[in-house]
């Protein structure tokens, strides 16, 4: 390199930007071992509507960081099947961004729709809800209830937005119901179950085609559902009946069969991974409470922090992490005692979580 200087170029000058490209070179690798060394203890990202992407790393149950994501409140959150990516949905901005979890920069965005909330990562591909005529503009008693920012008085059907997490496109959208909120798979991979808080119901598709299959209303049961998980030997599902103060079991023929009594404004549900458990967020009572998920019987309830909405098991089942928005923390229990272990703060305004390696939680599965 030396040898071989160009006009104008003085070895000084090509000496300095070798070594600025090494040092280039040196800080790309430092961050890459790092996120290796993290991954393989295990990270928790969670979404802070006033803010971005907090990284947590679960070994130290520290925040490690935070990711600029470069949109307007963040919510949902996925990570892909490998990791490498983490796919965000800004509300505000009606895009999602798409993040290299080893950089921690925005590599792409998306723009999906107006009022995009809810993400799941389903085999390569991600599954985004948003409201196309969403006003944004809540009335006065919708928003003390729960602090959600939308209005279903205009009941317009939202839509799915499907992401190819391998070309970073959409391919299609799915139509749903008006304000759909949970996204779930039948362990099969032949179904799409949403909720849809607007119309009472929950909507079932076939997911190759987008085909409606099944309504199923909940009005005379309870109202507004909202969470939704399949239990892991794929026999049944949960959904939450936020107005109605329980969660709904559905069969696998999808078919109602039981209403439970939970406490107030129930959101977030899921099972443990042995399917023994079922953990249901009430968040207007400050507890996460714990069901036996075969008679479910009520085991424990958790006291927990204000708007608690989402949480998650730690990859190797020992802890739960529970986010808790008007808190502005996440709180650290362990998974058989109950027993709370740590606070993380510093967040603003946190909605959602999930961890990589992936784990049982209210927005995801392994």
């Amino acid at each position: 390199m030396f040898n071989t200087l160009r006009q104008g170029e003085s070895f000084w000058s090509v000496l300095g930007m070798a070594i600025g490209a090494l040092a280039s070179f040196v800080t790309l690798a430092f961050i890459a071992t790092t996120h290796v060394k993290a991954a393989e203890r295990g990270v928790a990202y969670v979404t802070n509507q006033e803010g971005g992407v907090a990284v947590i790393d679960l070994a130290t149950l520290r925040q490690i960081g935070v990711i600029d994501v470069e949109g307007k409140v963040p919510r949902g959150i996925g990570v892909t099947q490998d990791g490498r990516h983490l796919i965000v949905a800004n509300r505000d901005g009606g895009d999602v961004s798409v993040i290299d979890t080893i950089t921690r920069k925005v590599i792409k965005h998306l723009a999906v729709g107006k009022n995009p909330e809810f993400v799941r990562v389903h085999g390569k591909y991600a599954y985004v809800s948003f409201e196309p005529s969403s006003k944004g503009k809540p009335p006065a008693a919708a928003m003390a209830d729960d602090d959600d920012g939308d209005s279903d008085s205009d009941r317009v059907p939202a839509e799915i937005a499907v992401i190819d997490t391998g070309t970073w496109q959409v391919q299609r959208s799915i139509q749903s119901g008006p304000e759909t909120e949970g996204i779930e798979f039948s362990r099969d991979g032949k179904l799409l179950l949403v909720t849809n808080e607007g119309d009472n119901t929950v909507a079932v598709y076939e997911l190759a085609t987008g085909k409606l299959v099944k309504t199923i209303d909940t009005a005379n049961l309870g109202i507004r559902p909202r969470g939704i998980k399949a239990s892991p030997d794929g026999e049944r599902y949960v959904v939450t009946l936020e107005y109605g103060d329980k969660f709904l079991v559905i069969d696998k023929y999808l078919e109602p069969v039981k209403t439970v009594a939970t406490g107030k404004t129930p959101y977030g549900v899921a099972f443990d991974r042995g399917g023994n458990r079922l953990f249901v967020a009430a968040s207007r009572d400050n507890v996460l409470q714990v069901f036996d998920a075969r008679t479910y019987d009520l085991i424990r309830n958790i006291p927990v922090g204000e708007r608690c909405w989402h949480f998650t098991f730690t990859p190797d089942d020992t802890k739960i992490l529970v986010v808790c928005g008007r808190s502005n923390d996440v709180l650290v229990f362990d998974a058989k005692t109950y027993e709370r272990l740590a606070r993380v703060t510093d967040m603003a305004l946190p909605w959602g979580i999930v961890t990589y390696p992936k784990a049982m939680g209210s927005l995801d599965t392994p």
